[in-house]
């Protein structure tokens, strides 16, 4: 099984790079076993680079076939503990991180699976937030 057999939230910078070939092949098998989920936060940020009606069609199947992780109060609640928690580690400790990983980070937190990236942002998110982060391949490799 790829990724160790485990179940992520596929972060929107990873989607950038599936078709890279050191990476394609873990996650063609990953989306195959269903070890990969999805966040509103996630299908908002790929519908949004589409470029037409067809394309938006064609993309939202691929992600309506994935397991959803919702964001939901519980989630929302996580994010602006970890919020506080970033706040207090360093001054202005919060406003390096975006408002979507905060969310898409709790939202695997809520859901116990781990979050698959090539974002710097979800190794600092793990600090105050209970999930695996786990990069698609090493950091400036792709």
């Amino acid at each position: 099984m790829a990724y160790d057999g485990r179940v992520y939230l596929a972060d929107t910078s990873v989607w950038k790079h599936v078709d890279q070939p050191s990476v394609s092949g873990e996650w063609a098998a990953a989306i195959e076993e269903r070890q990969i989920t999805i966040s509103p936060i996630v299908k908002l940020e790929l519908l949004y680079e589409v470029r037409n009606g067809a394309d938006y069609d064609s993309v939202d199947t691929l992600l309506g076939s994935l397991r959803d992780i919702p964001i939901t109060r519980s989630v929302t609640n996580a994010a602006l503990s970890a919020f506080r928690r970033l706040a207090h580690n360093t001054p202005l400790g919060q406003r390096g991180i975006k408002l979507q990983d905060l969310l898409i980070a709790a939202a695997a937190q809520d859901a116990s699976v781990g979050v698959l990236h090539y974002d710097a942002h979800f190794d600092r998110l793990a600090e105050v937030l209970d999930f695996e982060s786990r990069w698609i391949a090493p950091a400036g490799s792709l």
